[in-house]
Parts: C-alpha cells; sequence; structure tokens
C-alpha cells in the first residue's frame, strides 16, 4: 500500500520473538492488537516459553496476562489496568510498583532490557517521519533501546508532534492495520462529582497550570472552569473535558513557563474528537514520560495545580491509590511525581479529590488504612484534600488538627466513629468535632 514499504503479516512479524525476550507493547489506544493475537497465537502453539510481557495501561484485550498462558508469557506491567486486574489480584500477571516517570528510566538504564518493542505510528510523512500518536510514554524509551521495533502503521493513528516523531527508519519489522483506535468515552457525572468538581475549581486560580487524569471527577472539574482565564495545560494524561475549554479559549497555555502556548501531555485516553485533536496539531506536544513527569520540571511551571483520585485516605493524610487492601487495583502512575512537582511550584497546590463513599456506602476516609492497602502519597505530602462536603488544607498542621480537618469533610453518618476513632488514637487530648 505505502510505495516502497514492505510490510508483512502480524504472523510473519512476530517470528522475531524468542523465548526468554522482553516484549514492550505500547500503551493505550495505540495497543497493537494485531500483534499481540498473533504473538498469543505462537504461545498457544508451543513455540513460546518465559516471554516477559511489559506496559504501562493498555486498552483492548490483553490474554497473555491469563491463566492459560502460565509459563509462556509472565505479564510486568507498570500499571494495573483494567484488562489485567483479575489476572494480577489472581497471581497469573505481576506489576511493577514504580512511578511514571521512572518507567523509562528502568528501560534506558537496562534494567528492564527490551529485546522487541511492538508499536503503532501513522503514515510517514514525506520528510520519513512517523508519529506513535497517542501515547509516547515510556514506549520511546522501549524504541530508542529495543533490538528489534515493530511497528504497525495504521492510518487512524493521529500524527501527534512533540517527541511522538519518530523516523520510520527506525523501525526494523513493519505491518499494516486499519482497525479504529479503541475510544475511552466519559463516564456519567453524578451530583457527588459535581460537588468535588466544585471544591477543586475553586482552588484554582486563574494562570495555573493543570494536571489531571480521566473519569468523572476530572470531567466534573473541568467543567467548573468555564470563566476562568490563561490556564495552562502540563499533564501526563488527557481527555474530552479539556476539548471544550480550548476552544473556549480558557486553555490557552500563555501562562506558562515552559512549552508556552502548547498543551504537554505524554499519553491520552478519549473519543475520537480527542485523537483527531491532536493530529497534525501543533499545540499540543506528545512527550516523553521523562519530561512530562519530572517532579523538577513540573515545579517551574507558575502555580502548578494537580488533582488526583485515590480509593481511601486514613486520618493522618496516607493517601491509598493502588489498591484494595492485598489487592491491587491500579498503580502509583504519576501521583507522586505531580504531587511534589505542584507543591515546590510558586503558588502551587497539590490536591487529593475523592468521593467521601463508595457505591456501597462505606467510608473512604479511614482510622488506618487497610492492611496491605499501599501508601502512594504519604501523609508528608499530602497538602490539599477534597470531598463532596469540601477542600482542607492539610500542609503544615499537626496529626490532631488534621484528624479533625479529614473528619470534617467526611460523610455525616461516618464522622461520629471516626471522631471516636480519632480520639482513642491520640487520647484525651484530642477534641471531638460532632457533638
Amino acid at each position: 500500500m505505502y510505495k516502497n514499504i514492505k510490510t508483512v503479516s502480524f504472523a510473519e512479524a512476530v517470528k522475531i520473538v524468542k523465548s526468554g525476550d522482553r516484549v514492550h507493547v505500547h500503551s493505550v489506544a495505540c495497543a497493537p492488537q494485531g500483534l499481540i493475537q498473533a504473538l498469543c497465537a505462537r504461545g498457544r502453539a508451543g513455540e513460546l516459553k518465559n516471554v516477559s510481557i511489559q506496559h504501562l495501561h493498555t486498552e483492548g484485550s490483553a490474554p497473555y496476562a491469563g491463566a492459560e498462558y502460565e509459563g509462556i508469557f509472565q505479564l510486568e506491567s507498570y500499571f494495573v489496568g483494567s484488562n489485567v486486574r483479575r489476572d494480577t489480584q489472581e497471581g497469573f500477571a505481576d506489576y511493577v510498583p514504580v512511578h511514571l516517570s521512572e518507567t523509562q528510566k528502568l528501560i534506558r538504564d537496562g534494567i528492564h532490557p527490551v529485546a522487541v518493542a511492538m508499536i503503532q505510528v501513522c503514515p510517514p510523512d514525506k520528510h520519513g517521519y512517523v508519529s506513535m500518536g497517542t501515547s509516547v510514554d515510556a514506549t520511546l524509551a522501549a524504541v530508542q533501546n529495543a533490538s528489534v521495533v515493530i511497528g504497525v502503521i495504521n492510518p487512524n493513528v493521529p500524527r501527534a508532534w512533540g517527541d511522538a516523531m519518530i523516523r520510520l527508519a527506525d523501525i526494523d519489522i513493519l505491518c499494516e492495520d486499519d482497525t479504529p483506535l479503541i475510544e475511552a468515552h466519559a463516564t456519567t457525572t453524578t451530583e457527588q462529582d459535581t460537588l468535588i468538581g466544585k471544591h477543586c475549581a475553586a482552588l484554582i486560580d486563574d494562570g495555573a497550570t493543570l494536571q489531571m487524569g480521566i473519569g468523572s471527577i476530572p470531567n466534573a472539574v473541568l467543567a467548573q472552569l468555564g470563566n476562568h482565564k490563561n490556564i495552562g495545560i502540563h499533564t501526563e494524561m488527557f481527555a474530552d473535558g479539556l476539548l471544550p475549554l480550548f476552544e473556549k479559549g480558557v486553555v490557552n497555555n500563555q501562562n506558562k513557563t515552559l512549552d508556552k502556548g502548547k498543551i504537554v501531555s505524554t499519553f491520552l485516553m478519549g473519543s475520537r474528537a480527542v485523537y483527531d485533536f491532536i493530529d497534525d496539531n501543533p499545540a499540543v506536544a506528545m512527550m516523553d514520560v521523562a519530561y512530562t513527569n519530572d517532579p523538577f520540571v513540573i515545579a517551574r511551571q507558575p502555580r502548578m495545580t494537580a488533582i488526583n483520585s485515590a480509593l481511601s485516605v486514613d486520618i493522618t493524610g496516607q493517601v491509598n491509590a493502588d489498591s484494595i487492601g492485598c489487592k491491587f487495583y491500579s498503580g502509583c502512575g504519576g501521583q507522586l511525581d505531580f504531587i511534589r512537582g505542584a507543591a515546590a511550584s510558586h503558588g502551587g497546590k497539590p490536591i487529593i479529590a475523592l468521593p467521601s463513599i463508595t457505591n456501597k456506602g462505606v467510608s473512604k476516609i479511614t482510622p488506618t488504612l487497610l492492611p496491605g492497602a499501599g501508601v502512594v502519597t504519604t501523609r508528608f505530602d499530602i497538602h490539599y484534600l477534597v470531598t463532596e462536603f469540601g477542600a482542607v488544607d492539610l500542609h503544615g498542621k499537626t496529626f490532631q488538627q488534621r484528624a479533625r480537618a479529614i473528619i470534617s469533610i467526611a460523610h455525616p453518618d461516618h464522622r461520629e466513629a471516626l471522631d471516636k476513632a480519632a480520639f482513642e488514637r491520640f487520647g484525651s487530648h484530642y477534641h471531638f468535632i460532632t457533638k
């Protein structure tokens, strides 16, 4: 199809993989499903064993993580996405606890050497360049350090700028596909989310630089920023909620110290509208995660405001965001990268936002974290905590002061029990807030 470019089938391409290799899979929507299925077919045929699979979050099928492939493939994920969550919890797949900023360093420093990188790219331009589209993250490091790079040319991959641009000549084996990229559509925003969004938006100054993720709470925050001015974006990811603010001029990136005029991200998840938005758009720079998530780079942005979510928070301010007890649920991602970067920024605000209770009415604010729960943001790093009942600043507060503050934004049904737990923990000098 492409002039002077030799392409092969998926089955032919994955013949390069040998037993004992480590294979890096492109992230999120760019996970090359054709290559994945062809590789699994080789595994089922008994042609491979002890192949390590490495990736961040991916969308779509991830069959290699399941029990069927035990001894054939071993997943070493840098983030536990929904498609590998059950297999990870059951022990058939494994997880590498690592800050998102350091994922690329594991590859570049040879701690996790990559034999084969499997990626998707847009068609080449007249200068011989292709783009990695929606995901640069640690995949760029894999491309630069892998012994062999397999690239799938797909016209549905957007031609993103920044570090996403690589030379076609740097890809060793080429395939073709025209399968649309998997889309992630916005979830329904609840009244609870809207209240959280309003409390977060009240903390965001005009001229601030934002980082936030995907989901109902980030969308609720963005929906409240219609009257803000001169907002910049330096983030690890973004989704559809950002687009109306860019079109309205609220997000113009003109107040940024670095990358003035540009939205900076390292991967994204969203609908086709997001993919079309970044396509050949010089206002968006898709960058190496070594840059986007470097706390020292983040700290240079004015009024850097980082909004991240959590699974639970205890009354001392320990933030659990990667597991439910001993069961791995997601990962630390870039939360602490941005919490620390925002804390060091002039006028910066690190924010943890979460609903006060689960869908079943269980309090997400707890006396102590569940046994085995991972602390992603430590009680030494937490600043602002937000629920639908308000926002509190915990920075510089004593344990007793912060316990009272945290309990004040817990669900009213749980405040008395939390108060009693705080009294038992801190002694008779702790004064109840609910009477």
